[in-house]
């Protein structure tokens, strides 16, 4: 059985597309992020010591994001989930990484990665 942590709507600001216009403006980054997760030992004994810290996670995963300048939401969703599995030990992980307001029409763009080791 797979428990699965979840961190929804994550939005960063940050530098991030290809255009030159785009490299000189921090814009909106949105993640959905799914992790396994055993809770078990966490719901027995009431304490964070035992689960999957969604909060440590988010705080990791905005300081990175804020820093970077990457041109592809691809390798921006990549590394994120690198950290992700190996600073806190995830062996499965589903990132939907989102860019709001990209393409004229569209609510968001952006791409969705799964990942397990």
């Amino acid at each position: 059985m797979t428990d699965i942590v979840f961190i929804e709507d994550l939005a960063i600001e940050t530098v991030i597309g290809i255009y030159d216009w785009e490299r000189k403006i921090r814009q909106k980054v949105v993640f959905n992020i799914q992790m396994a997760g055993d809770i078990k030992k966490a719901a027995e004994t009431d304490t964070i010591d035992h689960t999957l810290d969604y909060k440590a996670v988010s705080k990791r995963i905005i300081s990175f994001v804020e820093q970077s300048e990457f041109h592809l939401v691809e390798t921006m969703a990549e590394r994120a989930a690198e950290i992700i599995q190996k600073e806190f030990s995830v062996s499965w992980l589903r990132i939907k990484l989102s860019k709001p307001g990209a393409v004229t029409g569209s609510k968001a763009v952006g791409v969705i990665i799964e990942r397990s080791y």
